[in-house]
């Protein structure tokens, strides 16, 4: 029996309504279709600030948080940054829940010597105003920017290597954190590859701790990073993670929400187009012919409007892995829709918003990422295409790039993957040149530029998915230059890429399209 989020479709089916960047196009799909999409939203905590100090006087493999505290101690509070979660939360954020009442507890045991560092890893630092929507006003006015302030993963003198695992990796951490004699870690987890171990060493961590996992053997050896059992990246950031946890005395918070992305009027984009009423078709018929009308800058700002109505669905804090172990079940049990069988072809649509372009456009390379990446990954063990199989892409594929953010990804799209696309080739011929160009270390430590070694990761992050799909196609290109570039080719309609993926051939092709967003993962059992 199919799980009531798969539906398959029929020949009188309507059109499914599907993003393609920042634009809604209607899409029809042939009857037989499994159309799988996400679970309705858990029902949020009634309270959440009571929760928050449930867990802190009942944590998992470790004393209260109280009792670690004495007057005078130096404290690290260690913030998630804005990649997550998408899109921005509607305030309170849940990080900003968390950390009123820690730091009310920090006061009440004469903690005064507290900074709060936002762990960005090698992502862009966090402007004025995303810090404040992020932890709130009252956080914000009284540490930012002194005691409150991004992490730099090039400030050399703030760095301080914990020490090398057995098996080589450098683990280098900001040097406040490691320093301090209590850090606390505060993490909203949106997706299951974040949080646990990750939190610590990514967010706080040099270029060089980091190039330990994220490298090309890392992610081919994933079967899915969004499944840590089976994820070679959470093994080498566990191995990692617990020589830190020796050194450091660390009390991780961890925060899931639920999948409630958007908030009315456009809450219609959730359901089953079969399933709407006449009010509904009516908005979202005028939705799909705005996007089209508009300009791109317009389009994007209708859905960047609405901050996204998440609410906290569970909290737990303690000893990292006992607390992430308690996270990956709430996140699963809001995620993952069981399916039976594998796919000749799984269509992905591809929205306008990624970890990577908050505020931002987004580009051909996070297009790749989120195509053969995450949403390729968006399952526990088992893909949703069979191997060899093909993804089609909806999306522009626009030759287009944030100067800001993304300055490195300019040169890393139009200079190298015209020479090679082969992974393991960037990485051993170019990463490391980029990785310490005195231009782009400047934009990064001073301006909101992604670190020169990201868009590297960025290619790496799809790996996987390039190496098991047999061909990907797009529909809706605005040209096809960026697609060759990428590896991809062309159709101009869906009826188009699913005659290519037969090769021309009379064969019915099994189609899955995975109705995202809000999240949504398999759990595909293999028939």
């Amino acid at each position: 029996m199919s799980h009531p989020s798969v539906v398959t479709l029929q020949r009188d089916s309507r059109p499914r309504v599907l993003f393609s960047g920042d634009r809604l196009v209607e899409v029809d799909l042939p009857a037989g279709t499994r159309v799988i999409y996400p679970k309705p939203p858990i029902e949020p905590l009634k309270d959440p600030a009571a929760a928050i100090r449930y867990a802190l006087s009942h944590p998992l493999g470790t004393e209260p948080l109280y009792a670690k505290l004495r007057p005078g101690m130096k404290v690290t509070l260690a913030v998630d940054d804005i990649s997550l979660p998408l899109p921005p939360m509607k305030r309170p954020d849940a990080r900003a829940q968390v950390l009123e009442v820690v730091l009310e507890l920090l006061a009440d045991h004469g903690v005064d010597d507290i900074e709060i560092i936002i762990a960005t890893g090698i992502h862009r630092r966090m402007k004025a105003a995303e810090v404040r929507h992020m932890v709130g006003d009252r956080v914000f006015e009284r540490y930012w920017p002194d005691r409150l302030y991004n992490h730099d993963a090039e400030d050399r003198d703030n760095l301080t290597v914990l020490g090398t695992t057995e098996l080589g990796e450098v683990v280098e951490i900001n040097r406040r954190a490691a320093e301090s004699e209590l850090v606390i870690y505060v993490n909203l987890n949106f997706v299951p590859m974040n949080g646990g171990h990750k939190s610590l060493m990514c967010g706080l961590a040099s270029y060089r701790s980091l190039s330990h996992h994220h490298n090309p053997e890392t992610i081919r050896a994933c079967d899915s990073y969004m499944d840590p059992k089976k994820s070679e990246l959470a093994t080498r950031l566990w191995r990692m993670g617990r020589l830190c946890n020796q050194k450091l005395n660390v009390f991780t918070i961890e925060t899931t929400i639920n999948n409630r992305m958007f908030e009315r009027p456009l809450e219609f984009l959730t359901k089953n187009e079969d399933e709407l009423d006449g009010r509904e078709r009516a908005l979202l018929a005028g939705l799909v012919a705005t996007t089209k009308r508009l300009p791109q800058a317009a389009r994007q700002a209708i859905f960047e409007k609405f901050p996204a109505p998440y609410g906290v669905t569970g909290v737990w804090a303690g000893e990292t892995e006992a607390v992430h172990e308690k996270t990956l079940e709430r996140c699963f049990e809001q995620y993952c829709v069981p399916v039976e069988g594998q796919s000749d072809v799984v269509v992905f649509p591809i929205p306008y918003i990624s970890p990577y372009n908050v505020h931002a456009f987004l580009n051909p390379l996070l297009v790749s990422v989120l195509a053969q990446g995450y949403l390729f990954n968006m399952n526990r063990g088992v893909p949703l295409l069979k191997k060899g199989g093909t993804i089609v892409l909806l999306h522009p594929c626009s030759d287009k790039f944030d100067h800001e953010q993304h300055a490195p990804y300019i040169d890393f799209v139009h200079r190298l993957l015209p020479e090679t696309r082969d992974a393991v080739e960037l990485h051993k011929r170019y990463e490391r040149k980029f990785a310490s160009d005195p231009a782009f270390i400047q934009m990064f430590r001073t301006g909101h530029a992604y670190h020169p070694a990201h868009p590297f990761y960025m290619w790496y992050w799809g790996e996987n998915g390039r190496q098991h799909a047999g061909r990907v196609i797009v529909v809706g290109a605005d040209n096809e230059y960026i697609p060759r570039l990428m590896g991809w080719e062309t159709a101009p309609s869906m009826d188009e890429a699913l005659y290519r993926a037969r090769n021309g051939e009379a064969r019915t092709l099994s189609v899955s399209c995975l109705r995202v967003p809000p999240i949504v993962m398999t759990d595909v059992s293999l028939k």
